[in-house]
């Protein structure tokens, strides 16, 4: 056994970081490794040798170049490979949301959230609404950790473009949203999560493209920000489960390696290591020359998908949908009557059986649409029986 020995750089180096961690967190800073891990780690790299607990090395390297190729001046880590996003976002829970950490986040939230924060790690979701009359609200995180008390570290969670519901803020409602996130780390050590999973899938113009993560790092010295990203969505390759954790942390700074140590131990001691296969697959995209004119032809393509739903729900009767604002992402929520004769779940299973038409139902009352993998032509048949199906249970 050989002692990290690094744990003082990082908590010289990242104050609000090593405030921040969990418990299990401070375990993996302050204990051991194996210095056959890190050596075997190391010497690994080929398909068929395997990976290190951490990823290829060149993948890691191409990702990190892949996700500041428009030039970004934060400062941020090499990427950590991960066994898919939901990976990712459970490591990020095991490091900073231990038993009663406050975890914020907009409601409505993708499910897994509880998963990884609430269930397999014991925090607290606190969550106040996206929404407000209707439109996009940027002091959801605030809100929700109105009642705690100040000093103590909390998560808040921004999955921008959203799932479920397919929006990204304009320009100011994005400021507002940002100086409310810094305005909170003023009041606690103040991780911020980036779910960045549709990063890039963006449909309107003048709408910021970019992660916020770009604009939270180093805002703050109370702000944490991290970032998960991957291949699934941005690259369209569903099957391949790579996904991406990444610090707001210089990659050759003392504390960077601490840091990813305390990574690689948690992957080594659950996963040993993401599968190379994948990995190699997605080196080969990345070495090509026109893959950003590949990725822009998949956005292009989901574009069309968009404008389709929403001139279709623009059209709708308001009476029976009304659209929750969407520009970006993979999905749209509408929203029902109040007063319906049945809860929203019947209202979806309704759709199933009577007009074969499946969406997913969302407390209150909340329809979400996957436009990302329906045809064109197909959308506004699917509008149609969504009023359909709807104006039978209003009655």
């Amino acid at each position: 056994m050989i002692a990290l020995g690094s744990e003082r750089e990082l908590e010289r180096e990242a104050p609000a970081l090593w405030a921040a961690l969990s418990p299990l967190g401070r375990r993996l800073a302050g204990g051991a490794v194996e210095a056959g891990v890190r050596a075997g780690a190391e010497a690994a790299g080929g398909a068929l040798a395997g990976a290190p607990a951490l990823g290829l090395p060149e993948v890691r390297r191409r990702w990190r170049g892949w996700q500041r190729r428009a030039g970004p001046a934060a400062a941020s880590t090499l990427p950590c490979t991960t066994v898919g996003l939901t990976h990712a976002l459970s490591l990020v829970a095991d490091l900073f949301a231990g038993p009663g950490r406050a975890v914020a986040v907009p409601q409505p939230f993708w499910g897994n959230y509880r998963q990884c924060f609430e269930t397999r790690n014991g925090a607290r979701l606190l969550t106040a609404p996206a929404y407000r009359g209707g439109r996009f609200n940027p002091h959801a995180w605030s809100e929700a950790l109105a009642d705690e008390p100040a000093g103590e570290p909390a998560v808040a969670i921004v999955n921008i473009p959203s799932n479920p519901g397919g929006y990204s803020p304009a320009p100011v409602e994005r400021q507002v949203m940002l100086d409310a996130l810094v305005e909170e780390a003023g009041r606690r050590p103040l991780v911020v999560l980036c779910d960045d999973a549709y990063a890039g899938l963006v449909f309107e113009p003048g709408i910021p493209a970019a992660s916020p993560f770009w604009d939270l790092a180093g805002a703050h010295p109370n702000l944490v920000a991290v970032k998960v990203d991957g291949a699934t969505k941005e690259f369209s390759f569903f099957g391949g489960r790579v996904g991406f954790l990444t610090f707001a942390l210089e990659p050759d700074g003392e504390g960077a390696p601490a840091l990813e140590a305390m990574v690689e131990r948690l992957v080594a001691a659950t996963l040993g290591a993401p599968a190379a296969a994948p990995q190699e697959v997605l080196l080969a995209a990345l070495r090509q020359e026109d893959i950003e004119r590949e990725v822009e032809a998949v956005r292009a393509l989901l574009a069309g998908r968009y404008r389709a739903l929403r001139d279709a729900l623009a059209a709708a009767d308001p009476a029976l949908l009304h659209a929750l604002p969407f520009n970006s992402g993979c999905f749209a929520l509408v929203e029902l009557p109040e007063g319906l004769k049945s809860d929203v779940h019947a209202v979806r299973r309704h759709l199933l059986d009577r007009w074969d038409t499946g969406v997913i139902s969302l407390e209150p009352r909340y329809l979400r649409i996957a436009h990302c993998s329906v045809d064109e032509a197909a959308l506004p048949e699917l509008v149609r029986r969504l009023e359909g199906g709807v104006g039978e249970v209003v009655g």
